[in-house]
C-alpha cells in the first residue's frame, strides 16, 4: 500500500479521485477484496500448484463474461476451448472421488473474482482513470481488513514480520517486471509465459513444503493451459476479437492489495505493442 500510493502521487492527470462509474468500480472492489481474502486462505490449506491450476480457469470466465458485459460474439472453437478449461478444473477437483473442501471454494471464488474484476477495467477502463480504478480496492481492502484484524490478531513475531516485507518487495519487483515486459513485447507472447507459474508452484511446494503432485492435478492442469493457450493466441489474430478481454486484462489474478498491470501501464501513457 504504502508503496502504491507513492506511485499513485505521480500520476500528473489532472482530475478528481471521484469515480465517473461508481457502481462498476464497486463491483470490481467488491470482486477484489473478496478475491484477496479467498485466494490467501486458498494458498494457506491447499497445496499451491493445485490452487494455482483452478486460478488460471480466470481467463476462461473472462471470456464467458466478455459475452454479457461487453457484447463481445465467441464463437464455437472459443467455446470448446472454454468447456474444455472448465472440464480441466473438474479433473482438478474430481467431485464424488475426493472431499472437496473451504479451500477448493476459495480458489473457485479466486479465479470468478479475479475474472470480474479484470472485464470491469476492459468495461470503464477507457473512460476512467487508472489511479482510481486502482486505489479504491487497496484502500477498502485496507479498511475491511483493519476492521476484521482484532477478531484474530495476535502478536506477530519479528521473523514473519520481515517475511512479509520479502513477499511485499517480490511482488512489488514481479508487478514492475510484469509492467516492462508488456512495454516491451508482445501480449501474445507474454501472456502464456504466467502460465508458467503453475510450473513454480510444483517446484517451490516440493521444495518447501514436501508437496507431490497428483496425476489429476496435473493432467487437470495441462488441460487448463492448453485451452487457456488457444484463447489467448485465438484472441492476438486480426480481427477474432473486437474486445480482446483476456490479453487487455494483462495480469494476474486481481487481490486488491497489488495493483493490476494494465491499470499502471496506463497511467504511464505508453501503449504496449499488439
Amino acid at each position: 500500500f504504502p508503496l502504491a500510493t507513492v506511485m499513485l502521487m505521480r500520476d500528473a492527470t489532472a482530475g478528481t479521485l471521484i469515480p465517473k462509474h461508481p457502481w462498476w468500480l464497486a463491483l470490481r472492489t467488491a470482486g477484489a477484496v473478496v478475491t484477496g481474502i479467498s485466494a490467501f486462505y486458498a494458498f494457506s490449506v491447499l497445496p499451491l500448484a493445485q490452487v494455482y491450476a483452478i486460478i488460471f480457469a480466470s481467463p476462461l470466465m473472462i471470456t464467458v463474461l466478455a459475452i454479457p458485459v461487453l457484447g463481445e460474439k465467441v464463437r464455437l472453437r472459443r467455446w470448446i476451448a472454454v468447456l474444455v478449461g472448465l472440464a480441466g478444473v473438474l479433473v482438478v477437483l474430481r467431485p464424488g472421488a475426493t472431499d472437496l473442501t473451504l479451500g477448493h471454494a476459495a480458489a473457485l471464488m479466486t479465479a470468478i473474482g479475479g475474472a470480474v474484476t479484470a472485464i470491469v477495467v476492459r468495461k470503464i477502463g477507457s473512460e476512467e482513470r487508472p489511479v482510481v480504478m486502482l486505489l479504491y480496492p487497496m484502500v477498502v481492502n485496507f479498511i475491511v481488513m483493519a476492521m476484521l484484524l482484532p477478531l484474530v490478531y495476535v502478536p506477530m513475531p519479528i521473523n514473519h514480520l520481515g517475511m512479509l516485507g520479502i513477499v511485499a518487495i517480490f511482488a512489488w519487483i514481479a508487478q514492475r517486471m510484469i509492467i516492462t515486459a508488456y512495454q516491451n513485447g508482445e501480449a501474445a507472447i507474454i501472456a502464456p509465459m504466467q502460465y508458467s507459474q503453475i510450473l513454480w508452484a510444483s517446484v517451490y511446494g516440493f521444495f518447501f513444503f514436501d508437496e507431490l503432485i497428483d496425476m489429476n492435478t496435473a493432467i487437470g492442469a495441462a488441460i487448463i493451459i492448453a485451452s487457456g493457450l488457444y484463447i489467448v493466441l485465438r484472441e492476438s489474430g486480426a480481427g477474432n476479437s473486437a474486445n480482446t478481454p483476456v490479453l487487455r486484462s494483462r495480469s494476474r489474478v486481481e487481490t486488491g492489495t497489488t495493483p493490476r498491470a494494465s491499470l499502471i501501464i496506463r497511467m504511464t501513457g505508453r501503449t504496449p505493442p499488439r
